[in-house]
């Protein structure tokens, strides 16, 4: 019925069409327990576009390259790389350049076994992390920062993300989006900059600092981040005082994306404490 009602679709509006029910068909796969009829469904509706008058040739090279990965894939993730390559051509070919929120991690978390057996056994599921080690961002407004920055926290341990009363909201669907899930496992609370001396030493993460390379890290501490246009506000700065420090760059530019930024910084200190 499906494809009856794709054949009455024509052009960008056709392949659109397709690339979001593949897209249904791989959440489908990776979810794992119909992965079969999922498959199935996308190498039909492959194969439709593969043998259809309307289709281009470049189309139908690619539908063939994903029905001959259906053929010989026996495993779920093998299954979704075809159909992700070709979902992904159909986005291309119909104008559609693919944005944070298109993406998706189909990878199960390392711990999720060990958390499932707990569950079975009535156990309480814990998180491991870093005592004392917290992030502090003071008001970063791109949700996709703050999705960004939830996710490295959380898989690098740190066992709080704080935010400042303009930062933005980690429950926006984009934030939620770019921290794969990282929102629903990351503890996070909003706060306010004179709340967080009672966390330890706070360390301003920006330019003109000592580098992380030699800086010494405390044990435990709250790492600033700055909003993305002005950076670290002068109060911020004043409270981390002598903890002032950069990330060594070479380029022209010399900026990075503060989420990135705080993902190099955030394993010089888990580095360090590894390395005590």
């Amino acid at each position: 019925m499906i494809i009856l009602r794709i054949a009455k679709l024509h052009g960008r509006s056709r392949t659109r069409k397709c690339a979001l029910l593949l897209e249904r068909a791989e959440l489908d796969i990776a979810d794992g327990r119909e992965w079969r009829k999922a498959r199935d469904f996308a190498r039909k509706l492959t194969e439709f576009l593969a043998s259809d008058a309307e289709s281009e040739e470049g189309l139908k090279i690619a539908a063939g390259t994903c029905l001959a990965s259906l053929a010989s894939a026996k495993e779920p993730n093998l299954v979704l790389r075809g159909i992700n390559d070709f979902r992904h051509y159909l986005a291309r070919v119909s104008g559609q350049a693919p944005a944070d929120w298109d993406l998706h991690d189909y990878r199960a978390p390392a711990g999720l076994a060990a958390q499932a057996g707990q569950a079975a056994a009535g156990q309480a599921e814990t998180r491991p992390f870093y005592p004392g080690l917290r992030v502090f961002l003071e008001d970063i407004r791109s949700p996709f920062n703050v999705g960004s920055i939830l996710r490295t926290a959380e898989a690098l341990g740190f066992e709080e993300v704080l935010l400042s009363p303009l930062c933005a909201d980690p429950g926006h669907p984009r934030a939620a989006r770019s921290s794969m899930g990282a929102v629903k496992l990351m503890p996070w609370k909003r706060c306010e900059l004179g709340d967080l001396s009672v966390h330890g030493p706070l360390l301003a993460l920006e330019l003109g600092g000592s580098s992380i390379v030699d800086f010494t890290f405390p044990s435990r501490g709250v790492l600033l981040l700055g909003s993305e246009e002005l950076g670290l506000s002068q109060p911020a700065l004043t409270l981390a005082g002598t903890n002032r420090i950069s990330i060594p760059m070479k380029g022209i530019k010399a900026s990075l994306n503060v989420a990135v930024a705080f993902g190099i910084a955030a394993q010089a200190w888990i580095g360090s404490k590894l390395g005590a």
